[in-house]
């Protein structure tokens, strides 16, 4: 399985071109996780959903709805489209441009049913530490990176070049790499021996789902002292982080209010144990379109990993709409898993 997804970028390009395309098509080049590029073809009035589904049936992903994909407006490079709309009404010249990613990242990896979903979204947290979303102590980078060895090279052979390794897998940013690290990477690579690949990225992701940084959209902001900060959107909530510090944590349990109001983007709290009223919390961000896509993130991932099923977003006295009809989620956590034990396993 794993070749054939590395054989995938080629062929698949290779073979859009010698069929030919259709008059009422449109091309999009489609970027994996690790860099490489795909090119397929869509119907003119297709959705992004219908893209997307494209884009994992051709990858064998069963676990769709942890996905999503993103493309770049106005500068920003990370932006979701909007599955629910036309990819015409997006984009405009030819070849379209987007990039597959993890959109909701599973609180327990071990809960994923597909081998082949479980290792797209180990790819996209060695992303995200190449790109710098997530960060962690010299160690962990020595632990991750000695996981990715073991399920790219198999057992640990003293030929094996450590340095041009992780280079060549992406298995850790470049600027963090030293000698001690290489050395503490060898030593825990050797105790991988017998690790399947399977077993070792599984190994992989259980180790980052502890990092407080594990699937965060961050999003840059101020607190009510004009601090700046980040606010990172998560399985569990949303946290305040400072230079990259967890200074905050406001589980999705005790928020009852999510809205926005031009730049400003405020949290209602459940009132706590020893609390009289709710806590009312609001922060600033640099632009309201910048709010607006915070606020977007946060109700999705919401509803995503806490509602029973996805519902409409309920209007608020005194606030726009929001935008609530193009929200992009199709299927929460728990239809997932709901589906998944009623689907009868092979004898």
């Amino acid at each position: 399985m794993r070749e054939s997804l590395r054989r995938l970028a080629s062929e698949d390009g290779d073979g859009m071109e010698r069929r030919g395309r259709n008059v009422g098509t449109r091309r999009v080049r489609v970027e994996l996780m690790l860099g490489e590029h795909i090119t397929v073809d869509v119907e003119r009035k297709a959705r992004g959903s219908d893209l997307l589904d494209q884009i994992c049936d051709s990858l064998d992903l069963v676990e769709k709805d942890h996905f999503g994909l993103l493309y770049t407006q106005r500068g920003d490079p990370r932006v979701w489209l909007d599955l629910n709309r036309r990819l015409s009404k997006t984009f405009r010249n030819e070849p379209w441009d987007v990039r597959l990613a993890v959109k909701f990242y599973p609180p327990e990896p071990s809960e994923l049913t597909d081998d082949a979903t479980r290792y797209q979204v180990a790819l996209a947290v060695r992303r995200d530490l190449m790109e710098g979303r997530l960060t962690c102590s010299q160690i962990t980078y020595a632990l991750l990176s000695s996981y990715v060895l073991q399920a790219e090279l198999g057992d640990f052979e003293e030929s094996h070049d450590i340095n041009t390794a992780l280079h060549q897998h992406s298995a850790v940013p470049v600027n963090v790499i030293t000698p001690e690290l290489e050395a503490n990477i060898d030593e825990l690579y050797r105790k991988h021996k017998g690790q399947t690949p399977a077993e070792a990225e599984l190994n992989y992701l259980e180790t980052a789902k502890r990092l407080s940084l594990y699937g965060a959209e961050l999003h840059a902001a101020t607190d009510c002292q004009d601090v700046p900060i980040a606010l990172g959107v998560c399985h569990s909530g949303v946290a305040v982080y400072r230079d990259g510090l967890l200074m905050n944590r406001f589980p999705w349990a005790k928020i009852t209010k999510i809205c926005y109001n031009k730049r400003l983007f405020t949290l209602r709290l459940r009132a706590g144990e020893f609390d009289e009223f709710e806590t009312i919390l609001s922060f600033k961000l640099a632009a309201t379109s910048a709010c607006k896509k915070l606020w977007r993130c946060s109700v999705e991932h919401h509803m995503f990993f806490r509602r029973e099923f996805p519902v409409p977003v309920e209007r608020i006295p005194g606030f726009a709409r929001l935008g609530s009809r193009r929200l992009s989620c199709r299927r929460t956590l728990r239809q997932m898993r709901a589906a998944h034990e009623h689907t009868p396993t092979a004898a």
